[in-house]
């Protein structure tokens, strides 16, 4: 009866509450209303999500990465009433996700750092002040798109250690032949440079990676959260494959700079799920 999602970038994580309060899940790609058409989402719908269903649809609640205006939101809810029609729907932030499934019905500081990064002061209710983001090339820090970002440039400029440089050499091998048209002519820039995240996590005990890592989370800390008044005295809580992988970096950042870090998940689904479990009929 009530349809979950959670759209990061990379992907979206769907949960299905049936009558009885039975949960079922999908996962499809995922969504981004500043980089895709609701014809573009239609077709995932129908071509991914579809098959995974096996009951009607009365209600949605749309949480994603893009969704943070009127006009971005309406692009998401016009690919989902074309695919069910007369439903109740819900478009939202991912941010506001992360508050609902961290924090619950209880104030906190929500933060991402995932392929992306955002923070917000939640009350308990709605999300009472925002700092912007600024996307891959002019914030996100701490992001597994920026962190991926500095990874290839000082690969690019010969700037890693001789073990690194080798390494990440042999892992991508075409990666000078590509590069330029990954990040100025495709689409999805972020989720291309996201990717070598997964490298850094291999190499996090190597003193480069580590303090790459420490410092943009120290970054992240000091523009997005530390500006927040309640930042000292309220609870701070992470989603994200970035936040969740490399937690223990994280919360030595925070408790050098004086933050308490309660929540870190890999993504809010579960405590989204269980936000919305009464409301399921």
């Amino acid at each position: 009866m009530t349809l979950i999602a959670d759209s990061g970038s990379t992907s979206t994580n769907w949960r299905y509450i049936d009558a009885h309060g039975n949960i079922t899940q999908a996962q499809t790609k995922g969504f981004n209303p500043y980089y895709q058409s609701s014809a573009e989402l239609v077709e995932e719908l129908q071509h991914s999500l579809m098959p995974q269903l096996t009951g009607d649809v009365h209600r949605i609640f749309f949480y994603g990465a893009g969704c943070n205006t009127p006009s971005k939101n309406q692009i998401v809810s016009n690919a989902l009433l074309e695919v069910f029609p007369e439903v109740m729907i819900e478009v939202q932030s991912d941010l506001l996700a992360v508050a609902r499934a961290l924090c619950g019905r209880e104030p906190g500081i929500a933060c991402i750092l995932g392929t992306g990064s955002n923070s917000c002061y939640y009350d308990g209710v709605v999300i009472k002040e925002h700092i912007p983001p600024w996307g891959t090339w002019l914030g996100d820090e701490g992001s597994g798109a920026v962190l991926g970002r500095h990874l290839v440039v000082a690969f690019l400029n010969q700037e890693l250690p001789t073990e690194l440089f080798d390494s990440f050499n042999k892992r991508y091998p075409r990666i000078k032949d590509e590069v330029l048209d990954e990040v100025y002519r495709k689409p999805y820039p972020n989720r291309y440079l996201g990717q070598f995240s997964k490298f850094l996590f291999h190499h996090k005990d190597h003193v480069w990676v580590y303090d790459l890592i420490y410092e943009n989370f120290k970054l992240f800390f000091q523009r997005k959260v530390l500006k927040y008044s309640q930042a000292t005295d309220s609870p701070v809580h992470f989603s994200g494959s970035i936040a969740f992988y490399f937690n223990s970096i994280l919360r030595q950042v925070a408790q050098d700079m004086g933050v308490t870090v309660k929540n870190v998940l890999e993504t809010p689904i579960a405590g989204l799920t269980l936000y919305h479990q009464n409301d399921a009929n």
